[in-house]
C-alpha cells in the first residue's frame, strides 16, 4: 500500500453526551504501538502541542527544517480545552453518511443510541485531557486498538461498554503518568469506577500492565515490584542486551519468568554505546551509537529519564552551514535551496501517487535528482553543494543511500512521529542502559551461532559450543546480523521472514568523537554543518554535534553518512582526524580562533562490527512497512520471538522503537506461554464427559428451534425474554457448484485442490461446525438479513461483532444455556416439539439495534468456504476429537487451538498426511483472526457419517 494514499480515519462520536466527544484526524492505529508519554504534568497538557506533528522525523534528524505542505498536522478543535467539558454537537456536513460511515462506533439508529447514553460512566470532568494523555501513549480517541481487540478487553466491540472501558483505561494511564515513580494498583480506582464496571476495570488494568503501558521503568518502587522471584512460568532466553532485550527481560522477570540474557559484547546496550573519553585532565562521555531522543511526547525513554531524575537537553534548532572555504553560507541562498529541496520532496510524494505500485521499484534518490536537474538548471556550484548537503542529511536520517531508499515507502513511519523536542541525555544514553541492566542476569561475551526451536522448547548455541536450553527464546539481534546469516536457525526460518529480512534495508552511520583541551566553537549552538564539492563525499563530516553541554567536557562529534560512511570503514583514524581538523581550522581560524589538537579521538566502525553489521534499518526499494511486521512475527508455535528497532513498523530506526518492541514481545511471550499451559492442563486432565457433551449438543441441534440456511439456533422456549441467550451454530461444508462458478479461476483451482485433499481423507462427508452465544433478539435479527448466508455471516461479524468458536470454546455460560434447553426438552412430548424454520417466527417489534465496531473482513466472492493459495490446513486428533487448524497467518495461529499455531500433522488413518495444502478460509473470509475466539481448543471438523479416524469411530 502506498503511504501517500493512506486515508486517515476520522473518529467521531455521535450527538450525545460523551466524555470523548471531539474530532481528531489520526493515523490508522496498528498492533505494534506502545509509546509512553514523558509529560511531566499530564494535567497541564497543551492540547495542540500534543497533537502537532508537522515536522516528520525522517527530515528532522540533523538540521530541522520547515515541514512541506503535504504533511499531516493533527489538531484538536479550538472549542475544546482542558478546562471545558465537551459540548454535545453534530459536525455539519453535506453528507452525514460520510461521517458515520467512517466511524465504526456509529450505526444508523441514532435514536437507539440516545436511549442508552445515560449508561456512560463519569469518572471525572477531565475526560478530554485524559483521552489526550492516552493518545500520547498510542491509543486512539474513541476506538480500541487491534491489540486490545485481540486481547478481548470487552465482550462486544463497540457500544457503551467500549466507551466505558476507554474512559477507565484513559484514567488509569493518566494517573500513572502523574506519578511515574510509583506502582499503580487496581485498588486505587475502586472508589471512582462504579461497581458494575469492575470487570472493565480488571480488563483495562490487566491489559495495561501486561503490555507495558504502565508500571514500567527503573524507579525504586517499580524495580521492587519487577524483580520478583521466578516461579514455574517458564525459562526465557533473551539474545542481545540492547534496549529491546533489556526491556523484555525486565518485563518478563516481573511476570515471574526465569530469564537469561546472552550478550556477545562485554557490555550491555548494543548499538547504544556511551564511551568514556579521557585525555590530559579532561574526562567526558560521548554517544557513539544511538544519541538523540527523537521526540519527547510519548517517548518511554523520557519516562525512564524522569524516573532517574535525569534532565534532558533540548537540541537547539540553530545550525549554521559553512562553505568549502570556511565562510558561512549566505542566509538567503541557504533558505532558497532549503525551500527548493522541500518542494522536491513534495513533488516526489506526488509522483509516487501518480505512479502507484510502480513507485515501489523506484528509488527516492532517482526521483529527487531528476527533479533537481529539471528545476535547478541555473544552480551555481554553491547551490549544488547545498543541495548535496541536504541529500546527505536525508541519508543520515535514514541510514541509507538515497539510491537504495524506496520512493513509495521511505517515510512510511512519519505519521507516527512522537512529536516534541529532540534531546540529548546529559552523561549519555548509557546511563539509561545501566539502569535497565541492573539486576538482570546477563552473560557477556556469549556470541550466538545457532538457535534450535521446536514444540518442546529452544536451544541456543554460543561460541565455544555452549548450549542454553529454555522454553522460549527472544532474538533481538540487529537486522544486519540476520542479513549476514551468522546465526543458523534450525529449522530454517519461514521463507516469508527470510524474504522480509532480505527486502528491508540496513544502513550505515559512523562517527568521530574528539575531546579538545577547551571549547573553541562557542556554547550558543548544538550543531553546525560543512559543505562538500564532491557528491560522492557529501556525507563525509557533513554535520558536527556539540556535546559540550552534555558530555562533561569539550567534545565534538563529526558524522559520516551515505556513501562516505562505507568508505570511512577503511579510512585510518589519523587520516580521519586530520581531515576533521582541516575543516575546523578552515572555519574558525579566519575568525581568529585557534583550533588545538584533540586530546583523544574515537572512530566508529559499525559496518564491520560482527555484532551489528550496520547502524539502523530503512525501507529499501522493493520493501514496505509490512516487512517490519513480518520481522516481528514469532515462529515455531510461539517458541521463537523477535524484537528490535527493525521489528516495529511505527518506530523503526529509533531507540524508543527498540525499547517498545521488547515490551511488546514480553506480552506476546506471556500470552503464548499461558495458552500452552492451559492446553497442557487440558491434555493432562481430559474431561470424562467430553464425548457426552458433544453428543448432547449434536442431539439438540438435530431438532433446532430456528433454522435458516447454514445457521441454526437452540434456546429455552419457556423464557420469552428476547434478551435470553441462544446457542447459534454455523455449518460449513464443501463448496457448492454455484459458489465455485462465482469465484475467480485461480480460486476455483485452489478450492478444488483443498477440498479434494480433505475429501480423500474424510470420505467427502466433512462438515465444520462453529458456535457462538447470541440473544434470541440477535438470532431473529440475523435470520431477517437479506442476501443469503454470506450476508448473514457479514452481519454476524460486522454488525454483532461476535466470535465463532469450536464447541469446546463456548464456556460455562453456554453450558448453562444447554442444560436449560436439555431440561426443558426432556419434559416435552416428541410429537409436540416443533422445529421453527426460516420465516415461521418473527422478532418482536421495536428492537434496539446494537451498535458495534466493524471487525476487519477478508472478503471474496464465494458464500461458502474457499481456499487461498498460500497457507496450509492441518488436521490433527486431540483428545479423540477432530480439530482443524486454519491457515498459516501468525495472528490466526495465536488464537487457534489456544495459540498452538503449528501443530504437527497427524496421520489420519489413511496412511498419508494432510499438509502443504492451501489455506482454508472457512467462512468466505468472514471468520478471521479478529473474530475467532481465543479458546483452548480450535474448530470442530465433524463427519456427517461414521468415519474411522485412527481406528476409532467418531
Amino acid at each position: 500500500m502506498n503511504p501517500s494514499n493512506e486515508t486517515h480515519q476520522q473518529q467521531i462520536l455521535p450527538n450525545v453526551y460523551n466524555p470523548l466527544q471531539f474530532t481528531i484526524v489520526l493515523p490508522h492505529s496498528d498492533t505494534n504501538s506502545n509509546p509512553n508519554s514523558s509529560l511531566s504534568n499530564p494535567s497541564n497538557v497543551n492540547v495542540n502541542s500534543l497533537l502537532s506533528l508537522g515536522i516528520p522525523r525522517k527530515r528532522r534528524r540533523g538540521r530541522p527544517r520547515d515541514a512541506p505542505s503535504s504533511n499531516q498536522v493533527y489538531n484538536l478543535p479550538s472549542e475544546f480545552s482542558n478546562n471545558q467539558q465537551p459540548t454535545p454537537h453534530l459536525i455539519e456536513n453535506s453528507s452525514n453518511d460520510n461521517h458515520f460511515e467512517g466511524n465504526p462506533n456509529v450505526g444508523s439508529n441514532q435514536t437507539a443510541l440516545l436511549d442508552v447514553s445515560d449508561e456512560i460512566i463519569v469518572i471525572n470532568k477531565e475526560a478530554t485531557s485524559e483521552a489526550l494523555i492516552a493518545l500520547s501513549a498510542g491509543f486512539p480517541a474513541d476506538i480500541l486498538t487491534e491489540e486490545e481487540i485481540d486481547a478481548g478487553v470487552v465482550s462486544v466491540v463497540g457500544g457503551i461498554e467500549q466507551v466505558n472501558y476507554i474512559l477507565i483505561r484513559n484514567h488509569i494511564i493518566t494517573k500513572w503518568r502523574e506519578n511515574v515513580f510509583s506502582w499503580v494498583t487496581k485498588e486505587m480506582f475502586l472508589d471512582v469506577v462504579p461497581s458494575h464496571c469492575s470487570k472493565l476495570l480488571d480488563s483495562a488494568y490487566n491489559y495495561l500492565v501486561s503490555h507495558g503501558y504502565i508500571n514500567f521503568g527503573v524507579a525504586p518502587l517499580i524495580k521492587d515490584k519487577h524483580l520478583v522471584e521466578p516461579n514455574t512460568k517458564g525459562n526465557v532466553i533473551v539474545i542481545g542486551a540492547g534496549l529491546a532485550g533489556l526491556a523484555a527481560a525486565r518485563q518478563l522477570m516481573s511476570f515471574g519468568y526465569k530469564v537469561t540474557v546472552l550478550e556477545g559484547r562485554k557490555r550491555p546496550g548494543g548499538r547504544v554505546y556511551t564511551k568514556k573519553i579521557e585525555g590530559g585532565n579532561k574526562v567526558a562521555a560521548a554517544d557513539l551509537g544511538g544519541s538523540v531522543l527523537t521526540g519527547t511526547h510519548g517517548n518511554p525513554l523520557g519516562i525512564l529519564a524522569r524516573q532517574l531524575s535525569y534532565p534532558l537537553h533540548k537540541i537547539r534548532d540553530k545550525c549554521p552551514l559553512y562553505r568549502l572555504d570556511g565562510k558561512p553560507v549566505d542566509s538567503e541562498v541557504d533558505a532558497k535551496v532549503e525551500v527548493a529541496f522541500n518542494q522536491l520532496l513534495d513533488k516526489a510524494s506526488k509522483l509516487r501517487q501518480l505512479m502507484g505500485e510502480v513507485s515501489q521499484d523506484v528509488s527516492l534518490g532517482a526521483a529527487l535528482e531528476t527533479f533537481w536537474q529539471v528545476d535547478g538548471k541555473a544552480a551555481n556550484p554553491e547551490e549544488m553543494s547545498l543541495f548535496n548537503w541536504h541529500l546527505a542529511n536525508l541519508e543520515y536520517a535514514n541510514a541509507g543511500l538515497l539510491s537504495k531508499l524506496s520512493l513509495a515507502f521511505w517515510d512510511q513511519d512519519d505519521p507516527y512521529d512522537m512529536g516534541g523536542d529532540h534531546c540529548f541525555l546529559p552523561g549519555g544514553n548509557g546511563r539509561l542502559v545501566q539502569a535497565l541492566a541492573e539486576n538482570v542476569p546477563i552473560l557477556y561475551e556469549k556470541t550466538v551461532h545457532a538457535i534450535r526451536y521446536g514444540s518442546d522448547g529452544v536451544q541456543v548455541v554460543t561460541s565455544g559450543g555452549q548450549i542454553f536450553e529454555g522454553d522460549t527464546a527472544l532474538c533481538t539481534v540487529p537486522l544486519g546480523v540476520l542479513k549476514s546469516g551468522s546465526i543458523k536457525f534450525i529449522p530454517e526460518l519461514p521463507q516469508r521472514k527470510l524474504d522480509g529480512i532480505k527486502r528491508l534495508g540496513f544502513g550505515l552511520l559512523n562517527k568521530v568523537a574528539l575531546l579538545f583541551p577547551h571549547l573553541f566553537w562557542g556554547n550558543d549552538l548544538d550543531m553546525f554543518g560543512h559543505l562538500s564539492d564532491d557528491p560522492n563525499r557529501r556525507g563525509e563530516f557533513f554535520l558536527f554535534y556539540s556535546y559540550a553541554t552534555v558530555a562533561g567536557g569539550p567534545v565534538l562529534i563529526a558524522l559520516v553518512a551515505g556513501e562516505a560512511a562505507h568508505s570511512f570503514e577503511n579510512m585510518p583514524p589519523p587520516d580521519a582526524v586530520a581531515r576533521i581538523l582541516e575543516i575546523l581550522r578552515g572555519i574558525y581560524e579566519p575568525q581568529g580562533i585557534n583550533v588545538p589538537e584533540p586530546l583523544q579521538s574515537v572512530c566508529t566502525r559499525w559496518g564491520s562490527d560482527p555484532l551489528s553489521f550496520g547502524s539502523y534499518s530503512n525501507v529499501a526499494v522493493g520493501a514496505s512497512g509490512d516487512d517490519y511486521d513480518i520481522l516481528a512475527e514469532s515462529v515455531g508455535d510461539g517458541r521463537l520471538f523477535f524484537a528490535g528497532e527493525a521489528t516495529t513498523r511505527r518506530y523503526p530506526a529509533t531507540m524508543h522503537g527498540a525499547f517498545l518492541s521488547g515490551l511488546r514481545e514480553a506480552a506476546n511471550i506471556a500470552h503464548y506461554a499461558t495458552n500452552r499451559a492451559l492446553r497442557a492442563k487440558v491434555e493432562r486432565n481430559p474431561s470424562k464427559n467430553v464425548h457426552a457433551c458433544a453428543s448432547l449438543l449434536a442431539d439438540l441441534f438435530r431438532d433446532p428451534d430456528l433454522e435458516f440456511g447454514s445457521f441454526s439456533a437452540i434456546y429455552a422456549k419457556k423464557d420469552m425474554d428476547d434478551k435470553s441467550m441462544a446457542v447459534l451454530r454455523v455449518v460449513f461444508s464443501g463448496p457448492a457448484k454455484k459458489a465455485q462458478e462465482g469465484s475467480r479461476p485461480d480460486q476455483q483451482h485452489s478450492n478444488k485442490l483443498i477440498f479434494q485433499q480433505l475429501q480423500s481423507h474424510f470420505n467427502q462427508q466433512q462438515q465444520l461446525h462453529v458456535y457462538t452465544l447470541l440473544s434470541r433478539e440477535q438470532v431473529f435479527e440475523l435470520r431477517e438479513v437479506k442476501g443469503g448466508d454470506e450476508m448473514r455471516l457479514n452481519y454476524l461479524c460486522e454488525k454483532l461483532g461476535v466470535k465463532l468458536v469450536g464447541r469446546k470454546g463456548l464456556g460455562p455460560a453456554a453450558d448453562h444455556v444447554i442444560s436449560l434447553i436439555k431440561a426443558e426438552r426432556s419434559k416435552r412430548k416428541p410429537a409436540l416439539t416443533p422445529t421453527q424454520k426460516s420465516g415461521t417466527s418473527k422478532p418482536k417489534s421495536g428492537l434496539k439495534q446494537r451498535l458495534v465496531r466493524k471487525a476487519k473482513i477478508l472478503r471474496n466472492n464465494s458464500p461458502f468456504p474457499t481456499a487461498s493459495r498460500d497457507g496450509m490446513v492441518k488436521v490433527v486428533q486431540l483428545n479423540r476429537d477432530v480439530e482443524v487448524e486454519v491457515g498459516n497467518d501468525e495472528s490466526l495461529k495465536s488464537v487457534v487451538n489456544g495459540g498452538n499455531g503449528s501443530i504437527p500433522s497427524v496421520n489420519t488413518g489413511s496412511g498419508s498426511m494432510i499438509e502443504s495444502a492451501p489455506n482454508l478460509n472457512v467462512d468466505s473470509g468472514v471468520i478471521n483472526p479478529s473474530n475467532i475466539q481465543n479458546a483452548q481448543h480450535g474448530w470442530d471438523l465433524v463427519p456427517t457419517s461414521n468415519v474411522e479416524l485412527n481406528g476409532k469411530m467418531q
